[in-house]
Protein backbone atom coordinates (compact mmCIF):
# COMPACT_ATOMS: atom_id res chain seq x y z
CA UNK A 1 0.00 0.00 0.00
CA UNK A 2 2.92 2.08 1.04
CA UNK A 3 4.62 1.53 -2.65
CA UNK A 4 1.20 2.37 -4.41
CA UNK A 5 0.52 5.53 -2.63
CA UNK A 6 4.05 6.81 -3.29
CA UNK A 7 3.30 5.88 -6.91
CA UNK A 8 0.35 7.61 -7.23
CA UNK A 9 1.54 10.67 -5.38
CA UNK A 10 4.65 10.66 -8.48
CA UNK A 11 1.91 10.29 -10.85
CA UNK A 12 -0.19 13.07 -10.05
CA UNK A 13 2.65 15.00 -9.49
CA UNK A 14 4.28 14.85 -12.88
CA UNK A 15 2.22 12.88 -15.94
CA UNK A 16 -0.49 14.28 -18.06
CA UNK A 17 -3.35 11.30 -18.97
CA UNK A 18 -4.83 11.48 -22.23
CA UNK A 19 -8.49 11.96 -22.82
CA UNK A 20 -8.59 12.66 -18.99
CA UNK A 21 -9.95 15.73 -17.27
CA UNK A 22 -6.71 16.13 -14.96
CA UNK A 23 -8.02 18.13 -12.00
CA UNK A 24 -10.56 14.88 -11.98
CA UNK A 25 -7.60 12.67 -11.29
CA UNK A 26 -5.85 14.80 -8.91
CA UNK A 27 -8.09 15.69 -6.82
CA UNK A 28 -7.55 14.01 -3.09
CA UNK A 29 -10.16 11.29 -3.25
CA UNK A 30 -9.24 9.66 -6.72
CA UNK A 31 -6.92 6.72 -6.88
CA UNK A 32 -5.74 5.56 -10.01
CA UNK A 33 -5.44 1.87 -10.61
CA UNK A 34 -1.51 0.93 -11.06
CA UNK A 35 -1.51 -1.98 -13.45
CA UNK A 36 1.74 -4.21 -12.78
CA UNK A 37 1.40 -7.17 -14.43
CA UNK A 38 -0.71 -9.20 -17.06
CA UNK A 39 -2.04 -12.68 -17.81
CA UNK A 40 -3.94 -13.54 -20.90
CA UNK A 41 -6.91 -11.73 -20.62
CA UNK A 42 -6.58 -10.86 -16.79
CA UNK A 43 -4.68 -7.83 -15.61
CA UNK A 44 -3.31 -7.23 -12.18
CA UNK A 45 -2.64 -3.99 -10.21
CA UNK A 46 -0.42 -2.89 -7.62
CA UNK A 47 -2.03 -3.93 -4.57
CA UNK A 48 -2.51 -7.77 -5.80
CA UNK A 49 -6.39 -7.20 -7.26
CA UNK A 50 -7.08 -9.04 -10.66
CA UNK A 51 -9.26 -7.69 -13.55
CA UNK A 52 -10.46 -8.89 -16.35
CA UNK A 53 -9.49 -6.81 -19.57
CA UNK A 54 -12.56 -5.40 -21.34
CA UNK A 55 -11.37 -3.28 -23.41
CA UNK A 56 -8.28 -5.17 -24.39
CA UNK A 57 -6.09 -2.42 -23.16
CA UNK A 58 -7.96 0.67 -24.99
CA UNK A 59 -8.74 -1.80 -28.15
CA UNK A 60 -4.91 -3.48 -28.66
CA UNK A 61 -4.06 -6.53 -27.10
CA UNK A 62 -5.53 -9.37 -29.38
CA UNK A 63 -3.93 -12.58 -27.81
CA UNK A 64 -3.57 -11.69 -24.62
CA UNK A 65 -0.63 -10.32 -22.62
CA UNK A 66 2.46 -12.45 -21.60
CA UNK A 67 1.48 -14.73 -24.74
CA UNK A 68 4.62 -17.10 -24.73
CA UNK A 69 4.85 -17.08 -28.73
CA UNK A 70 4.83 -13.07 -28.76
CA UNK A 71 6.78 -13.25 -25.66
CA UNK A 72 9.94 -15.29 -27.38
CA UNK A 73 10.11 -13.25 -30.78
CA UNK A 74 10.78 -10.14 -28.46
CA UNK A 75 13.06 -11.97 -26.33
CA UNK A 76 14.78 -13.22 -29.84
CA UNK A 77 14.97 -10.05 -31.47
CA UNK A 78 16.47 -8.00 -28.92
CA UNK A 79 19.20 -10.32 -28.64
CA UNK A 80 20.21 -8.93 -31.81
CA UNK A 81 18.56 -5.77 -33.04
CA UNK A 82 16.34 -3.34 -31.64
CA UNK A 83 16.32 -1.29 -33.86
CA UNK A 84 18.02 0.69 -37.15
CA UNK A 85 16.95 3.21 -39.45
CA UNK A 86 14.74 2.55 -42.49
CA UNK A 87 15.93 5.61 -44.23
CA UNK A 88 18.67 4.41 -46.15
CA UNK A 89 18.78 0.80 -44.75
CA UNK A 90 16.30 -2.07 -44.40
CA UNK A 91 16.39 -5.08 -41.84
CA UNK A 92 14.70 -8.43 -41.69
CA UNK A 93 11.74 -8.41 -39.31
CA UNK A 94 10.19 -5.07 -41.62
CA UNK A 95 10.75 -7.53 -44.85
CA UNK A 96 9.22 -10.46 -43.86
CA UNK A 97 6.90 -8.69 -41.98
CA UNK A 98 5.23 -6.46 -45.50
CA UNK A 99 5.79 -9.99 -46.58
CA UNK A 100 3.04 -11.41 -44.95
CA UNK A 101 0.78 -8.50 -44.55
CA UNK A 102 0.29 -8.40 -48.37
CA UNK A 103 -0.02 -12.34 -48.66
CA UNK A 104 -3.24 -11.63 -46.78
CA UNK A 105 -4.67 -10.66 -50.19
CA UNK A 106 -4.96 -11.35 -53.24
CA UNK A 107 -2.02 -11.34 -55.61
CA UNK A 108 -1.49 -7.76 -57.43
CA UNK A 109 -3.70 -6.04 -54.92
CA UNK A 110 -2.01 -4.50 -51.41
CA UNK A 111 1.05 -5.18 -52.94
CA UNK A 112 3.26 -2.28 -50.62
CA UNK A 113 3.92 -1.47 -47.04
CA UNK A 114 4.78 1.93 -46.08
CA UNK A 115 5.61 1.70 -41.78
CA UNK A 116 4.47 4.42 -39.59
CA UNK A 117 3.82 4.49 -35.84
CA UNK A 118 0.41 4.51 -34.23
CA UNK A 119 -3.14 4.84 -36.40
CA UNK A 120 -2.83 8.31 -36.87
CA UNK A 121 0.08 8.39 -38.63
CA UNK A 122 -1.22 5.73 -41.01
CA UNK A 123 -4.08 7.83 -42.06
CA UNK A 124 -1.71 10.66 -42.38
CA UNK A 125 0.48 8.66 -44.70
CA UNK A 126 -2.11 7.26 -46.89
CA UNK A 127 -3.80 11.20 -47.32
CA UNK A 128 -0.56 12.51 -47.91
CA UNK A 129 0.36 9.83 -50.65
CA UNK A 130 -2.97 10.51 -51.65
CA UNK A 131 -2.21 13.99 -52.76
CA UNK A 132 0.78 13.47 -53.87
CA UNK A 133 -0.03 11.15 -56.38
CA UNK A 134 -2.61 13.43 -57.90
CA UNK A 135 -0.20 15.92 -58.47
CA UNK A 136 2.44 13.33 -59.88
CA UNK A 137 -0.62 12.42 -62.02
CA UNK A 138 -1.56 16.17 -63.30
CA UNK A 139 -4.49 16.67 -60.77
CA UNK A 140 -3.10 18.84 -58.44
CA UNK A 141 -6.71 20.13 -57.95
CA UNK A 142 -7.91 16.99 -56.30
CA UNK A 143 -6.63 17.91 -52.72
CA UNK A 144 -10.67 17.47 -50.61
CA UNK A 145 -11.26 13.97 -49.05
CA UNK A 146 -14.79 13.11 -48.25
CA UNK A 147 -15.22 11.52 -44.33
CA UNK A 148 -18.56 10.68 -42.71
CA UNK A 149 -20.17 12.22 -39.60
CA UNK A 150 -19.12 10.92 -36.15
CA UNK A 151 -15.62 9.87 -37.81
CA UNK A 152 -12.35 8.96 -36.19
CA UNK A 153 -8.93 8.86 -37.22
CA UNK A 154 -6.41 9.79 -35.18
CA UNK A 155 -5.01 13.06 -33.20
CA UNK A 156 -2.36 14.38 -35.49
CA UNK A 157 -3.67 17.52 -37.11
CA UNK A 158 -4.36 15.52 -40.78
CA UNK A 159 -6.01 12.72 -39.00
CA UNK A 160 -8.03 15.04 -36.73
CA UNK A 161 -9.25 16.91 -39.78
CA UNK A 162 -10.88 14.04 -41.32
CA UNK A 163 -12.77 13.11 -38.06
CA UNK A 164 -16.45 14.42 -37.10
CA UNK A 165 -16.69 14.32 -33.41
CA UNK A 166 -15.89 18.12 -31.68
CA UNK A 167 -14.53 17.23 -28.59
CA UNK A 168 -11.48 15.52 -30.65
CA UNK A 169 -11.63 18.31 -33.31
CA UNK A 170 -14.02 21.34 -32.94
CA UNK A 171 -10.64 23.63 -31.17
CA UNK A 172 -8.62 22.56 -34.32
CA UNK A 173 -11.47 22.93 -37.23
CA UNK A 174 -9.28 24.94 -40.24
CA UNK A 175 -5.96 23.12 -39.60
CA UNK A 176 -5.28 19.78 -41.61
CA UNK A 177 -6.76 18.56 -45.02
CA UNK A 178 -9.52 20.03 -46.78
CA UNK A 179 -12.61 17.41 -45.86
CA UNK A 180 -15.90 17.74 -46.57
CA UNK A 181 -18.24 15.48 -43.73
CA UNK A 182 -20.98 13.32 -44.62
CA UNK A 183 -23.48 11.60 -43.26
CA UNK A 184 -24.04 8.43 -45.04
CA UNK A 185 -23.67 6.80 -48.51
CA UNK A 186 -26.90 8.07 -50.00
CA UNK A 187 -25.75 11.22 -49.72
CA UNK A 188 -22.88 10.68 -51.97
CA UNK A 189 -25.38 10.92 -54.61
CA UNK A 190 -26.15 14.56 -54.18
CA UNK A 191 -22.39 15.91 -54.52
CA UNK A 192 -22.14 17.41 -58.49
CA UNK A 193 -19.50 16.31 -60.88
CA UNK A 194 -17.29 19.66 -60.02
CA UNK A 195 -17.32 18.88 -56.48
CA UNK A 196 -16.34 15.21 -57.25
CA UNK A 197 -13.84 16.12 -59.22
CA UNK A 198 -12.09 17.57 -56.50
CA UNK A 199 -12.18 14.49 -54.42
CA UNK A 200 -8.79 12.69 -54.19
CA UNK A 201 -10.14 10.07 -51.33
CA UNK A 202 -12.55 8.93 -48.96
CA UNK A 203 -11.94 7.57 -45.63
CA UNK A 204 -14.12 5.03 -43.41
CA UNK A 205 -13.78 2.92 -40.66
CA UNK A 206 -15.27 -0.10 -42.15
CA UNK A 207 -18.24 -2.25 -40.46
CA UNK A 208 -18.31 0.01 -37.58
CA UNK A 209 -17.49 3.71 -36.40
CA UNK A 210 -15.32 3.09 -32.92
CA UNK A 211 -15.39 6.09 -31.41
CA UNK A 212 -18.79 7.16 -32.55
CA UNK A 213 -20.25 4.82 -30.27
CA UNK A 214 -19.32 1.32 -31.97
CA UNK A 215 -21.81 2.90 -34.70
CA UNK A 216 -22.21 -0.42 -37.45
CA UNK A 217 -22.89 0.56 -40.97
CA UNK A 218 -25.53 -1.27 -42.72
CA UNK A 219 -24.83 -4.47 -44.91
CA UNK A 220 -23.58 -3.63 -48.36
CA UNK A 221 -22.61 -0.08 -48.12
CA UNK A 222 -18.97 -0.64 -47.90
CA UNK A 223 -19.59 -3.02 -51.75
CA UNK A 224 -21.10 0.32 -53.12
CA UNK A 225 -19.07 2.89 -51.72
CA UNK A 226 -16.20 0.87 -53.43
CA UNK A 227 -18.28 0.81 -56.38
CA UNK A 228 -18.69 4.34 -55.97
CA UNK A 229 -15.03 5.08 -55.85
CA UNK A 230 -14.75 3.11 -59.04
CA UNK A 231 -16.90 4.71 -61.46
CA UNK A 232 -15.55 8.30 -60.10
CA UNK A 233 -11.92 7.82 -59.73
CA UNK A 234 -11.14 8.36 -56.08
CA UNK A 235 -9.37 6.61 -53.57
CA UNK A 236 -10.79 4.24 -51.45
CA UNK A 237 -9.05 4.49 -47.81
CA UNK A 238 -10.09 2.31 -45.12
CA UNK A 239 -9.24 2.94 -41.52
CA UNK A 240 -8.86 -0.54 -39.94
CA UNK A 241 -6.63 0.54 -37.23
CA UNK A 242 -9.37 -0.67 -34.62
CA UNK A 243 -11.41 -2.99 -37.00
CA UNK A 244 -8.74 -5.33 -37.92
CA UNK A 245 -6.94 -8.03 -36.76
CA UNK A 246 -9.93 -10.76 -35.79
CA UNK A 247 -12.02 -8.06 -34.06
CA UNK A 248 -14.90 -8.31 -36.58
CA UNK A 249 -14.81 -12.03 -37.13
CA UNK A 250 -12.27 -11.68 -40.02
CA UNK A 251 -8.81 -10.84 -40.40
CA UNK A 252 -10.07 -7.38 -41.64
CA UNK A 253 -13.69 -6.23 -41.19
CA UNK A 254 -13.31 -5.60 -45.52
CA UNK A 255 -13.35 -9.20 -46.08
CA UNK A 256 -17.11 -9.11 -45.04
CA UNK A 257 -17.90 -8.00 -48.28
CA UNK A 258 -14.93 -8.58 -50.12
CA UNK A 259 -13.56 -5.09 -50.69
CA UNK A 260 -9.81 -4.31 -51.13
CA UNK A 261 -9.19 -0.44 -50.46
CA UNK A 262 -6.50 1.68 -52.44
CA UNK A 263 -5.11 2.32 -48.74
CA UNK A 264 -5.48 0.02 -46.12
CA UNK A 265 -4.05 1.68 -42.72
CA UNK A 266 -3.48 -0.45 -39.64
CA UNK A 267 -2.36 -0.21 -35.95
CA UNK A 268 -3.57 -1.10 -32.91
CA UNK A 269 -3.97 -4.77 -33.03
CA UNK A 270 -0.72 -5.01 -35.45
CA UNK A 271 1.63 -6.44 -33.01
CA UNK A 272 -0.84 -8.17 -30.57
CA UNK A 273 -1.09 -5.02 -28.64
CA UNK A 274 2.89 -5.39 -27.65
CA UNK A 275 4.52 -2.38 -29.31
CA UNK A 276 3.52 1.26 -31.01
CA UNK A 277 3.83 0.27 -34.69
CA UNK A 278 1.25 0.95 -37.69
CA UNK A 279 1.38 0.28 -41.42
CA UNK A 280 -0.33 1.62 -44.80
CA UNK A 281 -0.58 -0.06 -47.43
CA UNK A 282 -1.41 0.48 -51.33
CA UNK A 283 -1.35 -1.11 -54.51
CA UNK A 284 1.53 -0.81 -57.77
CA UNK A 285 -0.82 1.98 -58.98
CA UNK A 286 -0.08 4.32 -56.81
CA UNK A 287 3.43 3.37 -55.66
CA UNK A 288 4.37 3.36 -59.19
CA UNK A 289 3.62 7.16 -59.77
CA UNK A 290 6.25 8.05 -57.33
CA UNK A 291 9.00 6.15 -59.05
CA UNK A 292 11.80 8.92 -61.21
CA UNK A 293 13.64 11.75 -60.07
CA UNK A 294 14.13 13.59 -56.30
CA UNK A 295 11.31 15.67 -56.67
CA UNK A 296 8.74 12.17 -56.53
CA UNK A 297 10.39 11.14 -53.86
CA UNK A 298 7.78 10.39 -51.08
CA UNK A 299 9.29 12.69 -47.74
CA UNK A 300 7.40 11.54 -45.08
CA UNK A 301 8.64 9.15 -42.31
CA UNK A 302 9.06 8.55 -38.78
CA UNK A 303 12.73 8.19 -36.78
CA UNK A 304 11.01 4.66 -35.35
CA UNK A 305 9.26 3.22 -38.89
CA UNK A 306 9.97 -0.12 -39.57
CA UNK A 307 11.34 -0.61 -36.25
CA UNK A 308 13.00 -4.54 -36.28
CA UNK A 309 11.61 -5.05 -32.37
CA UNK A 310 7.84 -3.74 -33.51
CA UNK A 311 8.32 -6.04 -36.88
CA UNK A 312 8.95 -8.88 -35.37
CA UNK A 313 6.37 -8.52 -32.81
CA UNK A 314 3.80 -8.58 -35.20
CA UNK A 315 5.34 -11.59 -37.16
CA UNK A 316 4.75 -13.33 -34.20
CA UNK A 317 1.00 -11.62 -34.08
CA UNK A 318 0.30 -13.07 -37.11
CA UNK A 319 1.98 -16.56 -36.76
CA UNK A 320 -0.36 -17.23 -33.31
CA UNK A 321 -3.10 -16.54 -36.37
CA UNK A 322 -2.35 -18.80 -38.06
CA UNK A 323 -0.53 -21.87 -35.84
CA UNK A 324 -3.59 -21.42 -33.27
CA UNK A 325 -6.36 -21.18 -35.86
CA UNK A 326 -7.72 -17.94 -33.94
CA UNK A 327 -9.99 -16.94 -36.62
CA UNK A 328 -11.55 -20.47 -37.05
CA UNK A 329 -11.86 -21.09 -33.76
CA UNK A 330 -13.57 -17.19 -32.71
CA UNK A 331 -17.34 -18.43 -33.45
CA UNK A 332 -17.71 -19.79 -30.55
CA UNK A 333 -17.06 -16.93 -28.32
CA UNK A 334 -18.58 -14.34 -30.65
CA UNK A 335 -21.81 -16.32 -30.51
CA UNK A 336 -21.55 -16.43 -26.85
CA UNK A 337 -21.08 -12.92 -26.17
CA UNK A 338 -23.93 -12.06 -28.07
CA UNK A 339 -25.95 -14.79 -26.10
CA UNK A 340 -24.97 -13.11 -22.81
CA UNK A 341 -26.09 -9.66 -23.84
CA UNK A 342 -29.09 -10.54 -24.72
CA UNK A 343 -29.60 -12.26 -21.68
CA UNK A 344 -28.26 -9.85 -19.03
CA UNK A 345 -29.17 -6.60 -21.20
CA UNK A 346 -32.22 -7.09 -23.32
CA UNK A 347 -35.14 -5.34 -22.19
CA UNK A 348 -33.75 -3.50 -19.39
CA UNK A 349 -35.25 -0.14 -18.83
CA UNK A 350 -32.02 1.76 -19.09
CA UNK A 351 -30.76 0.04 -22.08
CA UNK A 352 -31.77 1.24 -25.33
CA UNK A 353 -29.61 -0.71 -28.07
CA UNK A 354 -27.01 -3.34 -28.09
CA UNK A 355 -24.61 -3.84 -31.22
CA UNK A 356 -22.36 -6.63 -31.83
CA UNK A 357 -20.36 -7.28 -34.55
CA UNK A 358 -17.43 -10.36 -33.63
CA UNK A 359 -15.39 -9.83 -30.41
CA UNK A 360 -16.72 -5.53 -30.15
CA UNK A 361 -20.24 -4.91 -28.39
CA UNK A 362 -21.80 -1.70 -27.57
CA UNK A 363 -24.67 -1.11 -25.27
CA UNK A 364 -25.90 2.29 -25.24
CA UNK A 365 -27.81 3.21 -22.07
CA UNK A 366 -29.82 6.15 -20.75
CA UNK A 367 -31.23 8.80 -22.13
CA UNK A 368 -28.54 10.75 -19.77
CA UNK A 369 -27.29 14.33 -20.43
CA UNK A 370 -23.47 13.05 -21.30
CA UNK A 371 -21.86 15.44 -19.50
CA UNK A 372 -23.32 13.65 -16.39
CA UNK A 373 -20.35 11.00 -17.40
CA UNK A 374 -22.86 8.26 -16.48
CA UNK A 375 -21.46 5.77 -18.75
CA UNK A 376 -17.76 6.64 -17.31
CA UNK A 377 -19.53 6.02 -13.66
CA UNK A 378 -20.53 2.56 -14.31
CA UNK A 379 -17.08 1.62 -15.78
CA UNK A 380 -15.68 3.00 -12.95
CA UNK A 381 -17.70 0.71 -10.16
CA UNK A 382 -16.95 -2.11 -13.01
CA UNK A 383 -13.95 -2.19 -11.19
CA UNK A 384 -15.43 -3.20 -7.88
CA UNK A 385 -16.64 -6.25 -9.76
CA UNK A 386 -12.95 -7.14 -11.33
CA UNK A 387 -13.89 -5.67 -14.70
CA UNK A 388 -11.38 -2.76 -16.70
CA UNK A 389 -13.06 -0.94 -19.74
CA UNK A 390 -14.15 2.85 -20.74
CA UNK A 391 -17.44 3.75 -22.45
CA UNK A 392 -17.76 6.13 -25.44
CA UNK A 393 -19.87 8.70 -23.47
CA UNK A 394 -22.93 6.32 -22.84
CA UNK A 395 -21.84 3.36 -24.77
CA UNK A 396 -20.88 0.76 -22.74
CA UNK A 397 -17.93 -0.99 -24.68
CA UNK A 398 -16.76 -4.29 -24.62
CA UNK A 399 -14.18 -5.51 -26.57
CA UNK A 400 -12.43 -8.18 -24.91
CA UNK A 401 -8.35 -9.89 -26.00
CA UNK A 402 -9.75 -13.14 -28.74
CA UNK A 403 -8.06 -15.10 -26.75
CA UNK A 404 -11.19 -14.51 -23.48
CA UNK A 405 -12.50 -17.65 -22.55
CA UNK A 406 -16.35 -17.68 -22.72
CA UNK A 407 -16.42 -18.48 -18.77
CA UNK A 408 -14.28 -15.05 -18.97
CA UNK A 409 -16.55 -13.28 -21.06
CA UNK A 410 -20.06 -14.61 -19.32
CA UNK A 411 -17.80 -12.77 -16.13
CA UNK A 412 -17.47 -9.61 -17.75
CA UNK A 413 -20.98 -9.57 -18.90
CA UNK A 414 -22.24 -9.68 -15.22
CA UNK A 415 -19.93 -7.19 -13.96
CA UNK A 416 -21.08 -5.11 -16.28
CA UNK A 417 -24.82 -5.68 -15.25
CA UNK A 418 -23.55 -5.68 -11.86
CA UNK A 419 -22.26 -1.58 -12.08
CA UNK A 420 -24.90 -0.90 -13.89
CA UNK A 421 -27.28 -1.87 -11.00
CA UNK A 422 -25.07 0.01 -8.87
CA UNK A 423 -25.22 2.89 -11.10
CA UNK A 424 -28.31 3.32 -12.34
Amino acid sequence: MDHTRKLRDLDKKHLWHPFTQMADWCAPDHDPLILVSGKGATLRDSEGKEYLDGNSSIWTNIHGHCHPHIDAAIRTQIESLAHCSALGFSNEPSIRLAEKLTSLFPGDTLTRVFYTDDGSTAIECACKMAIQYRQLSGEPERVRFLSFENAYHGDTAGAASLGGIGSFKGRFDGTGFQVSSIPDFESLSRLDSEEIKKITAICIEPAIQGAAGMRTWPTGMLADLRKWCDHNDVFLILDEVMTGFGRTGKMFACEHEDVIPDFLCLAKGLTGGYLPLAATLTNEKVFSAFLGGYEETFFYGHSYCANPLGCATAIASLEVFENGRVLENLDTSINHLRDELARHFQGEAYVTDIRQIGMIAGIDIGPFDWRELTGAKVCRVAWEFGLLTRPVRDTLVLMPPLCTTTEQLSAMVVALKQACQRVL
